[in-house]
């Protein structure tokens, strides 16, 4: 292998190739390291194709890496080049008549959000990290969220790409059609494709109407069944207006109560935090939501009734994953089933973890409007990443009760490293070799972040 700095410092300047510091190395829960050759942080689209051109013909893995703030290891290098685009990221272009946003892989969701918001739009991807994470890494990983109930997934939120291919070579569609059929929708295939066809450099994104009404109810209820059908219900009377509808367990309320210093809104089994907007002003659609949760025998529910109490309810949510750390290291799923098989996954996949880890204790909550949880397992006594000698086994058990009910091991996080040896649990193997033949077209030295996401 060539000198790689010598050789970099040829086509970048100094400020583009980095000293390695714990923020860029270290994954998101600490569980990975990242030991590259070097690291790169290049200033424009030019220097990506450049970066790309060489690497390509010396066969020089690339890992890309946004924020950093991934949860399965997708961004960790094992030698190579850690390719760092935190510094393409500008926002190009606001287009209303076509209610576009275009941006860098490296802006930051909030900063996205924001810009939309300054337009008098609304762009709805919603994270926990949408303050440290960034557009390439959203849409390398299909990113959900809080409101893919009634905005979709990042997959539905592209009109279009840029991406450097594996040889350095630009493909640019950024044009803002809302209809086009000329063949393969190619853009598809960068997106969930977590770094492994190409650089995402740039992306022309969908907007919104802002939201002028908003009502939020907290409710409690028995059991996820009384859920789902809340959920059936609240769909057929207030249709697109549904925006989220979040299931939190007893048990996950508990903790993010104690640590937010907020009370419990409801005492319940199970409680679901549900948010109607409208694009028009509707000063009854809080009265509206009452009398709709009353009707339907609703009564163990609230209604925030200011700001305040919405932002409260929402960080009661919001701040779950936080509250969990006290439990020491957990073996996280994130997960998915059709939402009428939630109740059957939950109430037979816990048993089966306490009858092969008893004391095991279990975060579940998530977002019932697409069927997706966060599944989170802590066992007893092990607070440390020695968790993770038990993974295999959780994950065995927390697996077979998904597949059982038709679902997903992997719903908005994406494979990474974590999960790829199950990839084959939920693809075919004629799937599996297609996605490699694909991959193999796409990047034929399989420098794109190798050791990711197939098995």
């Amino acid at each position: 292998m060539p000198n790689l700095y010598d050789r970099f410092l040829e086509f970048l300047s100094p400020a583009e190739i980095l000293e390695a510091t714990p923020a860029l190395l270290n994954d998101q829960r600490r569980r990975f390291v990242s030991e590259p050759d070097i690291i790169l942080q290049p200033h424009s689209i030019e220097n990506v194709q450049e970066i790309m051109r060489f690497c390509f013909e010396h066969r020089i893995p690339v890992t890309p890496q946004g924020g950093n703030t991934g949860l399965c290891g997708a961004a960790v290098a094992s030698g190579g080049v850690l390719l760092n685009l935190s510094k393409i990221n500008r926002i190009r272009e606001i287009n209303l008549a076509d209610n576009s946003i275009t941006v860098e892989a490296g802006v930051i969701l909030q900063n996205v959000q924001k810009a939309a918001a300054e337009a008098g739009r609304l762009f709805p991807l919603s994270l926990a990290s949408e303050g440290s994470c960034e557009i390439g890494g959203n849409i390398a990983c299909n990113a959900g969220g809080l409101n893919v109930l009634r905005y979709g997934s990042m997959r539905d939120l592209v009109l279009g790409l840029e991406v450097v291919l594996p040889n350095g070579e630009l493909v640019s569609h950024l044009q803002p059609l809302h209809k086009n059929t000329t063949g393969y929708d190619l853009r598809h295939l960068f997106i969930g494709s977590e770094g492994t066809l190409g650089i995402i450099t740039a992306a022309t994104l969908k907007l919104f109407a802002r939201p002028q009404t908003t009502a939020t109810a907290w409710v409690g209820l028995d059991d996820i069944e009384s859920a789902v059908e809340l959920l059936t219900a609240v769909q057929g009377h207030f249709a697109e207006r549904l925006t989220s509808f979040e299931l939190i367990s007893r048990y996950a309320l508990a903790l993010s109560s104690e640590f937010s210093r907020l009370k419990q809104p409801t005492d319940a089994n199970w409680h679901v935090l549900l948010e109607l907007t409208d694009s028009v002003p509707d000063a009854a659609l809080d009265e509206k939501l009452a009398e709709f949760l009353y009707q339907n025998g609703q009564e163990n529910s609230i209604i925030a009734q200011s700001e305040q109490e919405r932002l409260d309810l929402w960080t009661l949510r919001e701040n779950i994953s936080a509250s969990q750390r006290k439990l020491g290291t957990s073996i996280k799923h994130d997960i998915a089933v059709p939402i009428a098989q939630v109740a059957t996954f939950v109430r037979q996949c816990a048993p089966a973890l306490e009858t092969r880890f008893p004391g095991i204790q279990i975060v579940c909550f998530g977002h019932l409007g697409d069927g997706s949880l966060h599944y989170n397992t802590f066992l007893p006594d092990v607070l440390s990443n020695e968790a993770y000698r038990y993974e295999d086994a959780v994950n065995t058990i927390v697996y077979e009760h998904i597949l059982a009910c038709h679902g997903t091991i992997a719903a908005e996080h994406g494979i990474g490293t974590i999960k790829k040896h199950w990839l084959p649990s939920v693809r075919t193997p004629s799937e599996i070799a297609l996605m490699r033949a694909i991959k193999a077209q796409l990047d034929p030295h399989d420098i794109m972040n190798p050791g990711k996401l197939l098995p």
